[in-house]
């Protein structure tokens, strides 16, 4: 029957009745029993038990109907080659993942055809239907779904970490390629602070200089990938070991490593509070050495880092004291970045000193020949806001920027074909030029 019509022998029509009499005797009375409102209730009860559908939940499920990969009811059931009957969507990302083998007998796959188990969802629709279940949709979107087989596969990996260095290099290799993949994956780690320190012991050693350097390098790039889930950024900035090790990775390692170590703290710095405590880490310093370096793959991971640090105030500090300036103006000169650079070069504006070493180390004339070349309104418009904050510093910086603007128009033509804000800052340093007619040069 699709619905159950009685609920411990008594029909909906029965209930009803006696719901009537109940709150009859009750209304009509002065002095009514406590017992006939608490039937009154049960009864109530009842009837909202009959108009509810029964859940999964209310029922043992059968072991048969249950997908050994996610232990949930199978509502797309289909037959591996080895004979075993999984739900199509967690066999199918298994084999997606590239396995080559059955997850209940390990036996090699003759072929990857998953035939459909017709007689098997045939008796799930029938014992559903019995229990007046209705039968949950098949599953689309798996990424997210954590399953058993998952979670026992981690703490497997987990466990290897912590025995000999050829092991844990396997198990590295294999949770870099996993948390990369499957979401799942990522998920997991949330579930247990345990899973943090076991991920970092082969690196914890006192001395981790002798680290293999592809361990070192699976280690850190498994805690990038862990790092974009949401619900581990919080986390993983809060222990302390995971932002030294971070920052030790900065410093030390392949250049891959480097790299994903900064990317690592450009994702982890999505959250404001995490952006102070990795300010406060010391962090930004070696960040700086490593976008001063100059190697190609690292310096972008190490700009989307500083930038995303910079975004606190308290940061833009730490980053000017650190010598950003020198090292942004130093890339921008040698045309390196020059985008992404200038984005953090406008952040920094806001800060007198670095205002001050931008005068002394020759930024205003790179700025107005990024304005007149630079096909980048987004460029163009940091330029101008950047000189704009210059000139309103040091008069003897307004004097140069005025004599560029005499002899190119650089800043005229800004302020008619620029962004709104490019031509609101030109004309801002247009209209001092006219309340300014006689500047000489001071210095």
């Amino acid at each position: 029957m699709a619905k159950r019509e009685r609920v411990r022998g008594v029909s909906a029509s029965e209930l009803k009745e006696r719901l009537k009499e109940l709150v009859k005797a009750i209304v009509d009375s002065d002095d009514y029993v406590v017992e006939a409102a608490d039937e009154a209730i049960a009864t109530l009860s009842a009837l909202k038990h009959l108009k509810s559908p029964d859940s999964l939940d209310d029922f043992p499920l059968p072991p048969e109907f249950r997908c050994p990969i996610s232990t949930q009811l199978m509502t797309d059931p289909v037959i591996l080659s080895t004979g075993q009957t999984y739900d199509r969507p967690f066999i199918q990302r298994w084999l997606d993942e590239g396995h080559r083998t059955c997850p209940q007998t390990q036996q090699v796959l003759s072929h990857s055809i998953l035939t459909p188990n017709y007689l098997v969802r045939d008796m799930i629709v029938q014992w559903c239907r019995e229990r007046g279940i209705e039968l949950p949709k098949p599953v689309k979107d798996i990424d997210g779904v954590v399953t058993n087989a998952d979670r026992n596969h981690l703490n497997s990996l987990l466990r290897k970490l912590s025995l000999s260095v050829s092991d844990q290099k396997q198990a590295a290799k294999e949770l870099r390629l996993l948390t990369k993949r499957m979401p799942s994956i990522r998920i997991l780690v949330g579930e247990s602070s345990d899973v943090i320190p076991q991920l970092l012991n082969p690196l914890s050693s006192p001395d981790t200089a002798s680290t293999d350097p592809d361990l070192h390098e699976d280690l850190i790039t498994t805690v990038l990938n862990l790092s974009i889930h949401d619900d581990n950024k919080k986390a993983f900035a809060e222990d302390p070991a995971v932002i030294s090790l971070l920052i030790d990775a900065l410093k030390r390692g392949t250049i891959q490593t480097r790299s994903n170590a900064a990317a690592a703290i450009f994702t982890l710095s999505a959250l404001d509070s995490n952006k102070h405590i990795i300010g406060k880490s010391g962090a930004i310093k070696h960040l700086l050495a490593l976008l001063d370096e100059g190697q190609p793959l690292a310096m972008k991971d190490a700009a989307s880092a500083i930038f995303n640090l910079c975004l606190v105030h308290e940061n833009k500090g730490r980053t000017v004291r650190d010598g950003a300036v020198r090292v942004i103006l130093n890339k921008m000169m040698d045309h390196i970045l020059v985008d992404e650079l200038l984005a953090i070069l406008a952040l920094l504006s806001s800060h007198p000193r670095a205002v001050e070493e931008m005068g002394d180390l020759g930024a205003v004339p790179l700025l107005l020949g990024i304005i007149r070349e630079s096909a980048s309104e987004r460029s163009k418009e940091n330029c101008v806001a950047i000189l704009y904050t210059i000139c309103f510093s040091d008069r003897t910086k307004l004097k140069e920027i005025r004599e560029e603007e005499r002899a190119n128009g650089t800043l005229s033509k800004l302020a008619q074909c620029g962004t709104s804000r490019a031509k609101r800052k030109a004309n801002g340093i247009l209209e001092r030029f006219n309340r300014s007619p006689s500047l000489t040069h001071t210095a």
